[in-house]
């Protein structure tokens, strides 16, 4: 199943770190797939928009503190997304791995409520698939 969905706002809350809208955005398409697909959350389009928000809210955790969180949402974002790579619906899946794998080594060492110990959390900006 294709989906036309206007997707410059999910590049402009990602690209700007705004990982909760990020995820509510993808949460919305996520509802409505899983509504109309016969797969329902099995669907392969729904279990990538769910990757990507799990990876959203990986970010939003790191950002807020909430290690614990971000370490289970990168491990669940590391094992969904690959195997979507290199696109899936128009969005480039290598750049968000590689924040992924980058991050995932510095989030394994902080306490559960530890700040992110870098001034800017370095992350891959969203790219879309050029036709």
């Amino acid at each position: 199943m294709h989906y036309l969905w206007e997707r410059d706002e999910l590049v402009h809350h990602w690209n700007n770190n705004e990982f909760q809208e990020v995820h509510d955005w993808l949460n919305v398409r996520w509802a409505q797939i899983v509504k109309t697909s016969e797969a329902g959350d099995k669907d392969p389009d729904a279990r990538f928009l769910q990757g990507m928000a799990f990876a959203a809210l990986a970010l939003y955790f790191i950002q807020n503190a909430n290690q614990d969180g971000a370490r289970l949402l990168l491990d669940d974002a590391l094992m969904v997304l690959p195997q979507y790579s290199p696109s899936h619906l128009g969005i480039m899946v290598e750049p968000v791995l590689e924040t992924l794998h980058t991050l995932r080594p510095t989030i394994a060492l902080l306490g559960a409520n530890d700040v992110y110990p870098y001034q800017h959390l370095d992350f891959h900006k969203l790219v879309l698939v050029t036709p």
